[in-house]
């Protein structure tokens, strides 16, 4: 084996049960043999190498490269097991690769509209079949809301647009920007369950496609509308704006840009809600694979890089909420409903393909489990009288009966709105 892996594994592998087979077909055994077993099979000295050299990077591509693979156990077990090791993160060899990341990180995101299009594409213009074998009914690509563990995944989904909801603190008749719509989910449930008028705005062309013939296919042309724009190019100003799962797309360069441009939108008794996947530590580079593979441009940010935006854009944060483990959970789903149809997913792509999304759904879920991921929501205003004083109403609401449609009439922003797309 590797000499620099062998070390740099001795010093972070104490507990549990490691075995590896290295490209001689020689198996080394690391930890104390306690627990389930995981053996992995290093099947080429130059993963071997990279490894050593790069793990966050390297462990992820020489597995979809097939330079790597199980005799026992699986890619999130062995997360797990070096997760309950502390010592990598702790060691010199992770700290400097950790700050010589950070040292790049801006140039990492720069994510002007030209790159941003680009940036969406390359992960959300894949086809819509792949989501379907994993997501629920509704398409909700982003952390769903566990309110108890026996929730399915649909009615978690349904739990956290609810919880969203309720925090909007909706009435009849407002207007609703829900930035980075996705496949329109949100947009919808708001305006049929509220009597909202919504307008959506996102950068995939795929994802608009899709979200555009629900709202046909659901009637709602008078009172939701997705645009193909970016946030940025908005004008008009809203009672309410949503914005989930969106906003680790923007970067840390443009959060000044970001918090700025909702306070122009937003009215002066208006309400914001952003439900953003978070760090529960110090500020730090992107991951290397995620980064490289899955979200290029995308940045998790921690709480101490937002806040300070919020507050300098003159907008006010009523309320914070962490959720924990809850996106751990949506993704356990998520990674076993791919899995199960892992075959459907290799026939759109390839098994390339399916070993990148098997390795970032396993190494996504052991970071909101075993590390410092998590999610935030953050209610904002511009006003401190415009919301009730304590939260009893977030979840008196939560489990309120839905409100009924406004009635077919179009509200004049929507006649705006229809006139730009070109409707009669």
């Amino acid at each position: 084996m590797n000499r620099l892996l062998r070390s740099v594994i001795e010093r972070v592998v104490k507990i549990g049960d490691l075995a590896i087979t290295d490209p001689s077909g020689i198996i080394h055994h690391f930890g104390d043999r306690t627990g389930d077993p995981v053996h992995v099979w290093i099947k080429t000295k130059q993963a071997e190498r990279a490894i050593a050299l790069d793990p966050t990077l390297h462990v992820g591509e020489a597995f979809m490269n097939e330079e790597v693979d199980f005799l026992r156990g699986d890619m999130l077990a062995l997360l797990r097991l070096v997760y309950n090791n502390s010592a990598w993160s702790n060691s010199q060899s992770g700290r400097s690769l950790d700050a010589f990341r950070n040292l790049f990180k801006r140039f990492q995101q720069l994510n002007t509209e030209k790159r941003s299009r680009e940036n969406v594409h390359r992960h959300y213009d894949l086809s819509g079949e792949l989501y379907k074998l994993f997501l629920d009914e509704d398409m909700q690509y982003s952390c769903a809301y566990f309110e108890r563990p026996d929730m399915t995944l649909e009615e978690a989904q349904a739990a956290k647009k609810r919880h969203i909801a309720a925090k909007l603190d909706l009435k009849p008749g407002q207007t609703v920007l829900d930035i980075g719509s996705g496949w329109g989910g949100m947009g919808l449930y708001l305006a049929r369950d509220f009597g909202v008028d919504v307008l959506g705005v996102t950068l995939s062309t795929e994802q608009h496609a899709v979200s555009t013939e629900r709202v046909q296919s659901e009637g709602l042309e008078n009172h939701v509308h997705f645009e193909l724009r970016d946030y940025r190019s908005l004008s008009e100003r809203f009672d309410r704006i949503v914005s989930v799962g969106m906003f680790e797309h923007v970067g840390v360069n443009h959060f000044k840009t970001f918090f700025d441009t909702a306070a122009t939108l937003l009215k002066p008794d208006g309400v914001m809600v952003l439900h953003s996947i978070g760090r529960n530590a110090p500020p730090l580079a992107t991951n290397a694979f995620i980064r490289k593979y899955i979200f290029p441009g995308g940045y998790v940010p921690s709480l101490s890089e937002v806040l300070p935006h919020i507050e300098r854009a003159g907008l006010m944060v009523t309320d914070i909420e962490i959720l924990r483990h809850h996106y751990a959970d949506t993704l356990k789903v998520w990674r076993e409903r791919f899995l199960l149809n892992r075959e459907r997913a290799k026939a759109i792509y390839d098994e390339r393909f399916c070993r990148m999304w098997e390795f970032y759904l396993s190494g996504s879920e052991a970071a909101f489990r075993w590390q410092d991921m998590m999610v935030f929501q953050i209610q904002i205003t511009k006003r401190n009288d415009v919301l009730p004083v304590t939260r009893d109403y977030i979840y008196e609401r939560d489990h309120a009966a839905p409100l009924p449609l406004l009635p077919e009439s179009i509200s004049p922003r929507r006649q705006r709105t229809r006139k730009r797309a070109g409707q009669k």
